[in-house]
């Protein structure tokens, strides 16, 4: 398996971001919301995700950044199962940190495991 994030996985369609905001599903686990959609549009990757850190929590972008580098490195490790789970569905995910203190990456990480094996029970059901 590899434990790649690569530059087509990368969610970057301003379209597709603002649909997931209006129309996604959403599941969250303190301090994680997932939004996510079932791919509209042709995809070369099952899955295509973004992740994002509030500006009115955290004002400096040093924080704000560090916080974008543990979330993208937490589902990095983590995705494989979602990988696992899906039957040839194609999804957007857009990951967003709504706590108000910088966590740490070992927090982070288990949270984003709970938040995962949620987020499959939701789309399975």
């Amino acid at each position: 398996m590899k434990f790649s994030y690569s530059k087509e996985e990368k969610l970057k369609s301003r379209k597709t971001i603002e649909t997931l905001f209006t129309d996604g599903k959403s599941v969250g686990v303190f301090p994680l919301r997932v939004f996510y959609i079932e791919g509209e549009e042709p995809q070369s990757v099952p899955l295509k995700t973004a992740v994002s850190v509030s500006k009115r929590n955290f004002k400096n972008a040093v924080d704000r950044n560090y916080i974008k580098r543990l979330l993208r490195e937490s589902y990095r490790l983590n995705k494989h199962q979602i990988l696992n789970a899906l039957d040839d569905q194609k999804y957007a995910l857009l990951f967003l940190y709504v706590g108000k203190e910088k966590p740490n990456f070992k927090e982070l990480n288990k949270t984003m495991n709970v938040l995962i094996d949620k987020l499959i029970q939701q789309t399975k059901s």
